[in-house]
Parts: C-alpha cells; structure tokens; sequence
C-alpha cells in the first residue's frame, strides 16, 4: 500500500483549499512548525510534528508535544526551512511514496519561492515526482525527463508549464497551445495553457518543469 502523507505548512489559512481539515481529517498527517498547531487544534494526531515552534507560545507548545505522536524540534537559525526538515524526514522515515504539501502559498513571497525550489537540492531532486503542493487555486506537481500524460482536475480551467531550469525539446502535444520540441536556455513560465479534453499530454528531453492546475476565484 502506497504510504501517502498530508504535510501542512505554516501558510495562511484562506490559502487552504475549502474545508481541507474536516475532508481529510482521517488521512495520515504531519505539520511542520504552525502547521502542527493547526492540526492538534483540530483534533488531528500528527504521525510527525517537526519545526523550531519559535513563533507558539509556552502552552502551544505543550498542545503540540501532547497531541503528536512524535516530535523533533531545531534551532530557529539553521540552513533547511521546516518544509525542508519534514520533507526529509517523511521521506527517510516513513518512506512516503507521495508527499501532499497544504500552507506552503499565499504569505512571504520568499517562503513561497523557497517551498517551490526546494526540489531542486540533490537530495531532493530525485524525489520530486512525490511531491506536491496543493492551495484554494492551485495544485503544483514537478517532473524530470520523460513523456506525461496528466488528468484535468474538475475545478481547473488553467494550465501553466513552469520551467525550473533550461528545458530542452519540450512537447506539448494537445493542449490548447501546443510546441514541438521547442529549447529554453532558462527558467520561464509558460502561463494561461489549458486542457481541451480531459487529459494533456506532454514530453522534454532534460530539466525540470513544474505543472501548475489553476483557476480563478469568484
């Protein structure tokens, strides 16, 4: 059985998707710094809780130690952010075949920047097609070398291709702007893409791209 894990992160709540602790709320969890105080807030035991907690308070942190099943406290100078340690530790671990990430959008642009390239480090590179990032708008996914073919979520209308280094012969073979092994010297976004069925399929030669599913909100 796969070992899937829900890991949310310190972001904002009106980033989240609607409603996501008491959708998953028997999924299998972990919260990195406040993301931990979210969960045993809301009654879920946390399989890891893992952060410097600088920001909680004295009984924050007695909440948090109390109602995780483990916890594994840093310093809050170091050189990983806690989305970093977690992600590490979930997949050395507890072996996570697939990692969701909740809160990593929508506060500081330079955490939001950190949680997106953070796949790139060595040792997380070669782990990056577990690893996903989820908010209200978006679901984010990263793939290396290879031919996809992805499944339009229903609520999606949008389709962007995030190139994360240089990218070369990229395909994209029946999206509604297509390419033909097309080669970028440097990382770009290509925005405003959409499905015109219900799968999009695409292929490149070397790099990393990052698929991003998106709408707008009413």
């Amino acid at each position: 059985m796969m070992m899937e894990i829900n890991l949310l992160v310190g972001g904002p709540v009106k980033n989240w998707p609607d409603n996501l602790l008491i959708k998953k709320k028997t999924a299998v969890w972990a919260g990195a710094d406040r993301g931990a105080l979210y969960l045993v807030k809301n009654g879920i035991r946390p399989l890891l809780a893992i952060g410097d907690f600088d920001s909680a308070t004295s009984r924050e942190r007695k909440l948090i130690f109390a109602k995780s099943q483990r916890v594994i406290t840093d310093q809050p100078e170091k050189d990983d952010t806690d989305t970093e340690l977690a992600v590490r530790h979930l997949l050395i671990d507890y072996q996570a075949e697939r990692i969701n990430i909740y809160g990593a959008t929508g506060g500081r642009l330079d955490h939001l920047l950190a949680n997106l390239f953070f796949v790139m480090r060595p040792e997380f590179r070669p782990h990056l097609q577990k690893i996903f990032l989820f908010d209200r708008q978006n679901s984010i996914s990263f793939f290396g070398p290879g031919h996809y073919s992805i499944t339009r979520e229903t609520d999606k209308k949008y389709l962007a291709f995030v190139l994360l280094t240089k990218v070369a012969k990229l395909s994209l073979y029946d999206e509604k702007y297509q390419l033909a092994a097309k080669s970028f010297a440097y990382p770009l976004s290509l925005a405003s893409n959409e499905f015109v069925g219900q799968t999009a399929s695409f292929s490149f030669a070397s790099g990393v791209i990052s698929v991003i599913q998106s709408k707008d909100l009413k």
